[in-house]
């Protein structure tokens, strides 16, 4: 089965392609493709696998050859469902691939912050310890994980994992229900509960209409002034002017980003020029250890594999 790969580059390099390689017939790479280019190298493609690049309705109606969108990514809000599902396209997406990846990048930024590891190191490179009159210097000091609460927004596979960490490190974990509902299931507490209680926020949820803008002034208001927000889901989560805010007015502490609502971001993005060292964002990495890429990458080989022999494994369409 002829395949493209429309955007690769949004993988590292030196990969192995061999699952891949193995399940089709002829695998052709594409860096990236901007909308103009979609139909020319699709035209006759019966797979196409794509990360970000949009397939709209108008574009799939034109690829008469197409049999399967593997989507290599577990957000699927970049190919139109149900045009694919009236052209019997089948669509998968992959998940769960991340989850070690994530989890270790959020106790990586909260281990940094509470432990103050920069600052520290720091003393040392520019000789404040060699002057010290004791044994220690202490600096800016330090802070456990150890009893403080942390809240989950979004509990599938890296919500759990991060859970997991949590606990191995004395942390109280509080599992938030969807906002606005009135039935609470066991083992969860309710969402503005849970977002009082917290010292730490992690987000994990999907975007949605329902969660699109979430945090916004309301929330933050909500929350304690020393609390930290960490966002590796989805940038438009989060209200951009408000988050500004409640850091200005010190209604939490610090903001550590690795997604924003626009990727990549123009150079006047308002969080970007805001230069503020109570925010921390990242190049949307969190996901993208080598182990998580190649995982997902032989995920996607198994979608396809499944697909011809008539299975629905991973199937969203």
């Amino acid at each position: 089965m002829k395949t493209v790969f429309l955007d690769y580059q949004t993988f590292s390099q030196g990969l192995n392609l061999s699952s891949l390689n193995q399940t089709v017939d002829e695998l052709t790479l594409y860096t990236t493709t901007s909308p103009a280019q979609i139909i020319a190298r699709c035209q006759n493609a019966e797979i196409i696998l794509t990360n970000k690049v949009e397939l709209t309705r108008e574009i799939l109606n034109q690829l008469p050859q197409l049999k399967l969108i593997c989507i290599t990514a577990t957000g699927i809000n970049n190919v139109d469902i149900q045009a694919a599902r009236e052209l019997n396209i089948a669509v998968t997406h992959v998940s769960g691939y991340a989850k070690n990846s994530v989890a270790q990048y959020v106790f990586s930024q909260l281990l940094a912050y509470y432990s103050q590891v920069e600052h520290h190191n720091g003393n040392c490179q520019h000789g404040l310890w060699q002057k010290s009159a004791t044994f220690c210097l202490h600096g800016n000091g330090s802070n456990e994980l150890a009893g403080k609460a942390i809240a989950i927004i979004g509990y599938g596979a890296l919500g759990k994992k991060v859970a997991d960490i949590a606990s191995a490190f004395d942390m109280q974990v509080l599992i938030a229900e969807r906002p606005n509902t009135e039935s609470i299931r066991p083992g969860r507490i309710d969402f503005l509960s849970a977002i009082e209680q917290a010292d730490i926020i992690s987000l994990h949820c999907p975007q949605t209409t329902k969660t699109q803008g979430l945090f916004n002034a309301e929330v933050f208001s909500k929350m304690k002034p020393s609390a930290i927000l960490i966002n590796t889901a989805r940038g438009a989560l989060i209200n951009n002017q408000d988050l500004l805010d409640a850091l200005h007015t010190k209604q939490l502490a610090c903001a550590m980003l690795d997604v924003l609502e626009q990727e990549p971001p123009p150079k006047d993005h308002i969080l970007l020029a805001a230069q503020s060292d109570k925010l921390r964002i990242t190049a949307h990495i969190a996901w993208a250890s080598q182990q998580a890429q190649q995982a997902l990458l032989d995920l996607v080989a198994e979608n396809i594999s499944a697909f011809k022999q008539g299975l629905r494994t991973n199937r969203v369409d």
